[in-house]
């Protein structure tokens, strides 16, 4: 099988998705759309590998039959909920970018990670949709979370890593991890600020150290799970 290298992607993937249920109404139908979702972005992150050209005959048998699999699942909560297809047109613009950048060969930009950020928490707003039917106060505050968070773990690994150099980074990741904590607390909600205190503090604590990019990873993930787990307790 052809499996995606960006670790991080996965949280991207999977934690919006469970929050849409966990905030939401959990309905058998939420397995489907999940096992869409999934073969979805093994097929996306292989339809990249064909826009930079390549992409080889391993590939594109590996998307066909993700892009088959994806539509089979998906045609289940579709049926029992069209609308749905209406978060599917939300996600075209943004892919669109990720489309822009893989051409360029410039995935690791910024923007091209902002935008992938958008999509997968799109995704979390359809499985809220997906149980309640809804777009309300909570699914825009599922959105809002989930984009925060990974925006300030992308903020993170590039000072680590690819712009560890690069004060202007630095000061953005600081200051982006502060502005989020500072205005969590201002709107009187010091449980959310407690979700991305672990954030901030590593940004500041791991800067400039010399860690391996496996470590990186592994401390994402954990701060990833501790993330969730304040949302999923405290909302």
């Amino acid at each position: 099988m052809v499996i995606p290298k960006q670790h991080g992607a996965w949280a991207m993937l999977i934690i919006p998705f469970l929050f849409g249920i966990d905030i939401g109404q959990a309905t058998w139908l939420h397995f489907p759309l999940f096992v869409a979702w999934f073969f979805l972005y093994l097929a996306t992150y292989i339809w990249m590998l064909v826009v930079k050209k390549q992409a080889t005959a391993h590939h594109k048998k590996w998307l066909a039959i993700y892009t088959f699999v994806a539509l089979i699942f998906v045609a289940i909560p579709l049926a029992y909920k069209p609308t749905l297809v209406y978060f599917g047109l939300a996600m075209v613009p943004f892919f669109v970018v990720n489309i822009y950048f893989a051409k360029k060969k410039k995935e690791r930009s910024f923007t091209n990670d902002v935008a992938a950020i958008m999509n997968f928490s799109l995704g979390g707003v359809g499985s809220y949709y997906l149980g309640t039917g809804a777009i309300d106060e909570k699914a825009f505050f599922l959105f809002a979370a989930s984009v925060f968070f990974f925006v300030g773990s992308t903020f993170y690994v590039k000072t680590m890593i690819r712009e560890k150099n690069n004060p202007r980074y630095k000061w953005a990741s600081w200051g982006f991890h502060i502005g989020l904590i500072v205005a969590c607390i201002a709107a009187r909600h010091g449980w959310l600020a407690l979700a991305y205190v672990p954030s901030g503090l590593r940004a500041m604590y791991f800067y400039g150290k010399a860690m391996s990019i496996k470590k990186v990873g592994i401390y994402e993930i954990v701060n990833a799970v501790y993330f969730a787990l304040v949302i999923v307790m405290f909302y």
